[in-house]
């Protein structure tokens, strides 16, 4: 599930339950410059689309266009999504339907938006970059030469391993015990 804020959550919650999921009004507590940086963190996200707002009918509007036009916001099925509820398809496929009989994607059929989630990769001159250089020389490194070399307490030598190196990066630490140097930490060539 997408992480979201409290406030996004809030609105799209909110959303869900109006007709036609439109997202006005925004919660009380939420005015001016903060709106419309959360809401434009939503539009970006995908969660919230702008609408032609039908003024005639009492729909709120979110911003003037500048021609007389209002425009509302709604919550997209990814909005809804993020919130876990799935959208409602209003032309659901018989059973046993095929794309090639309804112009859809069978549902575990995956999509290009769907592609395995990036890997990850430390920025260039970094301690984390740093650490990485240290365990991949083909001497490895001793927790207190890492320490020597970032700054860093023993502590959080270990920490970075175990959580930035192993579990973020997926990359698999190694240590052995050599004589007159200590525990020495390594990781594969790459």
């Amino acid at each position: 599930m997408t992480k979201l804020s409290d406030t996004q959550a809030l609105i799209l919650s909110a959303a869900a339950q109006r007709p036609e999921h439109i997202a006005l009004p925004l919660p009380e507590s939420l005015r001016g410059g903060a709106a419309a940086k959360v809401v434009g963190a939503m539009l970006a996200k995908g969660f919230l689309e702008e609408v032609d707002a039908d003024i005639r009918r009492g729909a709120p509007v979110w911003r003037e266009t500048g021609d007389g036009h209002g425009v509302t916001l709604i919550a997209t099925d990814a909005g809804l999504a993020a919130i876990g509820i799935e959208p409602v398809d209003a032309n659901p496929a018989p059973a046993g339907a095929t794309e090639a009989t309804t112009g859809k994607p069978a549902p575990d059929t995956p999509t290009d938006s769907e592609a395995p989630p990036k890997a990850r990769t430390p920025r260039e001159g970094t301690k984390q970059a740093t650490l990485i250089a240290m365990l991949r020389a083909p001497d490895g490194a001793t927790i207190e030469e890492i320490m020597a070399a970032t700054g860093w307490q023993s502590h959080t030598v270990r920490g970075a391993m175990a959580g930035a190196i192993k579990k973020k990066l997926g990359l698999e630490v190694t240590s052995e015990k050599i004589e007159d140097r200590g525990r020495v930490y390594k990781l594969p060539a790459a």
